[in-house]
């Protein structure tokens, strides 16, 4: 007679059900009822929790990879490389996590394949794009070994034993350009990103507190399988691995003074201000904590003073993401943004999704090498076991140490929070006064004589003068693609030839359609004016 085996309903099984059915409903809601029905945004905030956390934390969480990758296999050191396994699962799983983020915050999620045919290598986001798609594909070939494995195919797995070492170099190579281009979109706006988060520096600093998350990443992944599924990497591998994020962290901490100090805005770190007060906790809380409890070789050598310090390293990074996304801009989008609970639960379910994944491959896929896992002989999970020496040295010092930390940590946050406007921030009047400066000094640019086709009534002359808000002049409504090129004004001195069908919507009947402007289609005359 066979039996079914029935999954036990535990505490975590209900909490993940439920993050779930309320994900999946704003996911409803998302997609049935667009952006404004699911999300705070607005156009003075396009940007918020689906960004900053899904997207610049997702890929910055996925480090561990190519570091670890590049540390085996083109630097030799062998002994990381049982690590190699789940640092390459947790980069695969945080860039597809990362792709389904951007399907939830692109108002077109179905237009998401266009950097593929639509290429503009002027900007930051064809960049960004292009290096998710790659490096996502790179990634599923150095996961597949282990499908192969589990399959027991033999051919494909010798194929993807001789591509190991290229693939590692290319994985190396774009998550170098995606690290530091993410860092490079917000270069683009220097007036608006707070002083104490902008900075021309802004991509190397994400790049290398990327380097230290990966690292603190491993570790956290390690604990945590260790309490599902008693397997773990040896204490002597993490141990190493811990001074390895004191040494990135002190780098990230040395750029970081030193580039506060030479543009003047090291002050503005204590001063009384919500971003001055979120700023140092940032800090306090993902460098300077780890980096002094790491520094004590008692707690580096310990499992849960590792696991502490892995913890800070990952909330403080997480916390500089939102701060860089969100924090540093809603003073200049006059704009108090706190993400919908519709925002929240979708990316409490995105999070919830990757455990459960890397939970289903750890055990079905030899993430975990066996024959270099550690099996400890004690059979009582660590968390029960910390308590009850919570008396011990090393227990004592990490409790000790972090608490103080995580105090000071909670008490700049509250700080920070009593010093937020409640309501919206009023405009600044000086933004106003550059805007009419700007204007007195703006040229128009010049009309642009289309070329006449055969069956055209008559020619068209497109004027800028005609088309542009005086009271709030954009001219990225219509720069960007098609319109992206911006050719010289010799260019315009002799007609041009369309760029495509200007009745369609891609061109001029995007605005034209008989509802924002007279119809292209309707009133041919009021264009064809020419010969």
């Amino acid at each position: 007679m066979k039996i079914i085996v029935r999954p036990r309903i535990t505490f975590w099984r209900v909490v993940a059900g439920v993050i779930f059915l309320s994900g999946l409903y704003s996911t409803y809601v998302r997609f049935s009822g667009g952006l404004g029905a699911s999300t705070a945004l607005s156009d003075r905030f396009p940007w918020g929790l689906w960004v900053g956390f899904d997207v610049l934390c997702g890929v910055a969480l996925a480090a561990g990879g190519f570091t670890m990758s590049a540390v085996v296999y083109i630097f030799h050191i062998e002994r990381f490389k049982p690590i190699i396994r789940p640092t390459i699962l947790t980069a695969f799983l945080g860039y597809l996590l990362v792709i389904v983020a951007l399907l939830f915050d692109l108002g077109k999620p179905y237009n998401i394949w266009h950097p593929l045919v639509m290429w503009n290598p002027h900007s930051v986001m064809f960049e960004v794009a292009w290096c998710v798609m790659l490096y996502t594909t790179v990634l599923a070939l150095e996961f597949s070994p282990l499908l192969w494995e589990r399959l027991r195919w033999e051919k494909p797995l010798k194929v993807m034993h001789a591509l190991t070492v290229p693939l590692v170099i290319l994985g190396v190579i774009l998550s170098f350009l995606h690290q530091s281009s993410l860092g490079s979109l917000f270069l683009i706006v220097p007036h608006r990103l707070h002083p104490l988060w902008y900075s021309p520096l802004l991509p190397v600093f994400f790049f290398v507190s990327a380097l230290a998350l990966g690292c603190a990443m491993t570790i956290f992944e390690s604990f945590l399988s260790f309490r599902a599924f008693r397997k773990r990497l040896e204490l002597h591998l993490l141990t190493d691995l811990g001074k390895v994020i004191v040494g990135v962290l002190a780098l990230y901490l040395t750029l970081k003074l030193q580039d506060l100090a030479g543009r003047g805005a090291l002050r503005l770190a204590f001063e009384p201000t919500y971003e001055g007060r979120l700023f140092l906790a940032e800090m306090v809380l993902g460098t300077i904590a780890p980096m002094v409890l790491l520094l004590i070789p008692r707690v580096r050598t310990d499992d849960f003073g590792l696991f502490v310090s892995a913890v800070m390293v990952v909330l403080g990074f997480i916390m500089n993401r939102l701060n860089v996304s969100i924090t540093g801009m809603e003073a200049s989008s006059g704009v108090a943004y706190f993400p919908s609970w519709t925002e929240i639960s979708v990316t409490m379910m995105i999070v919830a999704l990757g455990f459960v994944l890397f939970g289903l491959a750890v055990k079905y896929l030899r993430v975990f090498p066996p024959e270099e896992v550690a099996r400890p002989a004690a059979v009582e999970l660590p968390a029960p076991a910390v308590l009850r020496r919570l008396r011990q040295g090393s227990t004592a010092v990490v409790a000790t140490v972090g608490g103080v930390f995580l105090v000071l940590v909670l008490a700049l946050g509250y700080s920070g929070l009593r010093l937020r406007p409640t309501r919206a921030w009023a405009a600044p009047p000086a933004a106003e006064g550059d805007l009419q400066r700007g204007l007195e000094h703006f040229t128009v640019p010049p009309d642009i004589v289309y070329q006449r086709s055969e069956a055209s009534p008559g020619t068209v002359t497109f004027s800028h003068a005609s088309h542009i808000d005086w009271n709030r002049p954009r001219c990225t409504v219509c720069h960007h693609q098609p319109y992206s090129l911006v050719t010289s004004v010799s260019d315009r001195s002799s007609p041009r030839k369309p760029p495509g069908d200007m009745h369609a919507e891609a061109f001029c009947g995007r605005c034209h359609n008989g509802k924002q402007a007279f119809n292209v289609k309707e009133d041919c005359a009021t264009c064809h004016k020419g010969p």
